[in-house]
């Protein structure tokens, strides 16, 4: 009689997991540009496990955001629950989850992980109706702000949201951007865009006292959605698999550069960002990606922030 083929053991305890867990709570982005397509893919790139969170979907093209439809609160908590009960997580990612009831319901939830970093994501809500951004805006600044450790976004929107009332002969800076996130419990800001002499742009790394790293890059011809996503998943990633603040900072702004380098436009509106451009062939280009510019010189005032080069 033929023996019967031996099965796995199965081990009484799980093995030590290899990647690190990141929980994102974000909207679906049918677009295939931000939202849980951003995250799933960067913090894949970046060797993170993802533990991702539907709390409502976009109804949107490349063009422009039509609509969003948010899932009830009571299913995000659900969602996260079951998850965190079976996995440590080592870092949480917040995107628009769409209502304060829901912003509400994911505080509960970092409050109890009060050791775990939570990466805060602002995108430009000029879609929505008024009211609406408002309410939304002043959700977060009460129920998440005091949990996050960085919050990202675009200068402008930064600046709208908690320097509403500015008056100031020229924009915020980053400092001053940062000062204002810190009144509500901010620990770290990264304010990207910000616009400097001679069309460039500056991303800075700011706390209350200091700015503690600048880059300076040129500006891309093509208009992209999705590239904040990409950058905070990254940087997300990157803090969850043990690097310091700078070093995410630093090398989730390097992966953001080449993402949009090798961006491509998969229908008629904005250009998306290739966040598997490692995967391809290095004589590959993605169809639709915008034509190659010769190297640009870029420019870092902290030593510590190491970026090669970089033009978007």
């Amino acid at each position: 009689m033929s023996s019967s083929p031996s099965e796995p053991d199965s081990p009484d305890q799980p093995g030590e997991a290899s990647l690190p867990c990141v929980m994102s709570f974000n909207a679906n982005d049918p677009s295939g540009a931000g939202g849980l397509s951003a995250d799933l893919t960067a913090m894949s790139s970046a060797s993170a496990h993802v533990l991702p969170v539907v709390t409502g979907t976009y109804v949107r093209d490349t063009t422009a955001v039509r609509d969003h439809i948010a899932f009830d609160e009571e299913a995000v908590l659900d969602q996260a629950r079951c998850a965190l009960e079976d996995m440590p997580v080592q870092a949480f990612k917040v995107g628009f989850v769409g209502t304060p009831e829901n912003l509400s319901a994911i505080a509960q939830i970092t409050s109890d992980y009060a050791e775990v970093p939570v990466i805060t994501y602002m995108p430009d809500l000029s879609w929505w109706d008024e009211l609406e951004i408002e309410t939304y805006l002043d959700a977060c600044t009460e129920l998440l702000l005091s949990q996050t450790t960085v919050l990202v976004g675009n200068h402008s929107t930064l600046s709208r949201w908690l320097l509403p009332d500015w008056e100031g002969d020229r924009p915020p800076g980053p400092r001053e951007v940062a000062r204002a996130a810190a009144v509500h419990g901010v620990s770290y800001t990264l304010v990207t865009g910000f616009n400097a002499a001679d069309q460039f742009l500056e991303s800075h790394l700011a706390s209350p006292e200091t700015v503690l790293a600048t880059a300076r890059y040129e500006r891309f011809e093509a208009t992209f959605s999705g590239a904040g996503d990409t950058l905070s998943a990254a940087l997300c990633a990157l803090i969850a698999g043990g690097a310091d603040l700078r070093n995410a900072c630093a090398e989730a702004l390097t992966y953001l550069d080449q993402c949009l380098d090798a961006g491509f436009q998969p229908g008629m509106g904005n250009a998306v960002p290739d966040r598997l451009f490692w995967a391809h062939d290095d004589d590959e280009e993605p169809e639709g990606a915008p034509a190659a510019e010769p190297a640009s010189d870029s420019t870092l005032d902290a030593d510590d922030f190491p970026l090669d080069t970089t033009r978007h």
